[in-house]
């Protein structure tokens, strides 16, 4: 299954009916477009370089207004969104809160998921960030 694309659209989601139903990303995604940008890791840094919120839902909330205000300062919207990568200290709490995850996510950035992926890892730069999220955007 796709989603339907208009002229304005450099997105095209693809989620085979064969595969297991997609929560939370979409399996393929194809873009074209005339740019392509690459979008550096995002923590719940505020603008004073502190990491704020004590809850993971709270640095998934700043971590990722953080990701759309760059790619936002470089022409594109969250439709423009390829794929984004998440790395956190704690899968399974991330697991836990997918649901709010998902709130915030529809919150910010719309309906529509580009390609993800969620990386366990040991630590971030910063001790107090418990996730990053970078990505990868096609701009018309």
């Amino acid at each position: 299954m796709t989603t339907p694309d208009d002229d304005t659209t450099a997105i095209r989601r693809i989620n085979p009916p064969t595969l297991s139903p997609p929560t939370g990303f979409s399996h393929a995604v194809a873009a074209t477009g005339t740019r392509l940008l690459f979008l550096a890791g995002q923590t719940a840094l505020d603008g004073a370089g502190k990491v704020v919120g004590d809850t993971l839902p709270e640095q998934f909330e700043v971590a990722l207004t953080n990701l759309l205000t760059a790619l936002a300062a470089s022409g594109g919207t969250p439709a423009d969104l390829a794929r984004v990568t998440v790395y956190a200290v704690d899968v399974a709490a991330y697991r836990e809160h997918a649901p709010e995850l998902g709130r915030i996510w529809h919150r910010l950035a719309g309906r529509d998921y580009p390609a993800m992926a969620v990386i366990g890892v040991v630590r971030l730069w910063d001790d107090q960030a418990l996730l990053e999220l970078d990505g990868t955007a096609v701009l018309p």
